[in-house]
């Protein structure tokens, strides 16, 4: 590789990797604090190795070379490495398979011909620096939901490029033959827009931990395109069959998740037992234990699959709550709401913070101050049982984790 044109692109995308490789794993060992964006924004670099193959002879109209350039038995006749540089966009949600890509930018296919010889046994040299600005929509699948990834889409290419460099040498006979000057001109008959195809796939690495809004994307990535559609020309049968490799640097933005909080009660004396009346049996999946309103006492009210409003027998917990939080104007309460295993985790975060703010508005409507209310949503993080996603569990078991904690604090 160090032979090629590009060899300092190369070298520094392999030392940019390398670095970025190393300080991945102490970055991502921090406290999660946001999602994975869905959003991406970057830029591609890579090499375009091109193959060529069919055959040319006549470059343009006033030259028109005394031996083609053609392939014997399907072997190649040229090949090149060529520079892709793109920005690119993406969009594909956490922990889901399908999404989209575009990227669009320079994307060289120069190369140089297999030497041939003139009826004069003369060598004859050729090299193009045909290029294109590229447009490149492609569905991404992730087929495991993993930072690995499949892609394909059509491209979209339009000529920018398209000069040649010939020249006839010396019959290695005769040395004292002066050999031809270089010729330098554009083909002819250069189609302007091409329409063509690519497959590839790539990985995605993290390069910064998720305790950060913004979050970096190393991702290396192969593509094929094929030789359909890639015919530069509309005369001859010259065509074009590459193979991408390179490097995107991508960036998004993720949303925040509420760091819990561990809330330490705060041992206090206990004042003499009174007897209590016995609590009449309650519908609902787990009993609700009211106690007197102290530091660490916890309320809970549970919730209907897939719901966030709250049910009588929420409402008169809650009732009793904002009494004794009225008798107690000094405390404050910690709400910590939870969902099911079932569903997304993203849609369940989501979940969860509605039945938090279900409760806040309970309780901000029987005169608590919102200044005296802190709400956390952990979705689906915080299971009371077993009923992880996969497992099977009756609807009694998932109901006990539907459920939104309140925590009496200082």
């Amino acid at each position: 590789m160090a032979r090629l044109s590009y060899n300092l692109v190369f070298k520094s995308l392999f030392v940019v990797a390398s670095i970025l490789a190393c300080i991945q794993a102490p970055l991502q060992a921090q406290d999660t604090k946001y999602t994975k964006p869905s959003w991406y924004f970057g830029v591609a670099g890579g090499a375009n190795v091109n193959f060529y193959r069919g055959t040319t002879q006549m470059l343009n109209s006033s030259l028109t070379v005394p031996s083609a350039f053609y392939n014997v038995n399907d072997k190649l006749i040229g090949h090149g490495v060529g520079l892709y540089v793109a920005p690119l966009i993406e969009f594909h949600r956490p922990d889901t398979r399908l999404g989209v890509m575009l990227q669009f930018g320079y994307d060289s296919r120069k190369g140089k011909f297999d030497q041939v010889m003139s009826p004069c046994n003369c060598p004859e040299d050729l090299k193009t620096d045909l290029s294109y600005f590229t447009v490149e929509p492609s569905l991404r699948f992730a087929p495991f939901k993993s930072d690995f990834y499949l892609y394909a889409g059509p491209r979209f290419a339009f000529n920018t490029a398209k000069s040649f460099t010939y020249q006839q040498g010396i019959n290695p006979a005769n040395p004292t033959q002066v050999a031809d000057p270089e010729v330098k001109g554009d083909f002819s008959e250069v189609q302007n827009n091409l329409i063509s195809m690519q497959i590839g796939a790539g990985y995605d690495i993290p390069i910064s931990s998720q305790n950060k809004r913004t979050q970096f994307v190393l991702s290396p990535f192969v593509s094929f395109h094929p030789y359909f559609g890639q015919d530069p020309r509309t005369v001859e049968s010259w065509n074009l069959t590459t193979v991408r490799a390179g490097i995107a640097l991508k960036l998004g933005s993720g949303h925040r998740i509420e760091t819990p909080v561990v809330v330490v009660p705060i041992p206090e004396a206990k004042p003499e037992p009174k007897p209590e009346p016995k609590p009449e049996p309650r519908p609902v999946a787990a009993p609700v234990i009211i106690k007197p309103a102290v530091i660490g006492n916890v309320y809970k009210v549970y919730f209907a699959f897939d719901k966030w409003n709250l049910n009588n027998q929420a409402t008169m917990d809650l009732d009793h709550l904002a009494r004794d939080m009225n008798e107690n104007p000094t405390v404050e309460v910690e709400i910590k709401s939870h969902t099911d295993s079932r569903g997304p985790a993203s849609y369940n975060m989501k979940l969860s913070e509605k039945r938090g703010k279900s409760v806040i508005d309970y309780l901000t409507g029987k005169g608590i101050s919102a200044s005296r209310v802190n709400a956390q949503a952990f979705g689906e993080t915080r299971l009371v049982n077993k009923c992880s996603d996969g497992v099977k569990c009756t609807e009694a078991e998932h109901a006990l984790n539907r459920r939104t904690e309140a925590i009496i604090i200082e």
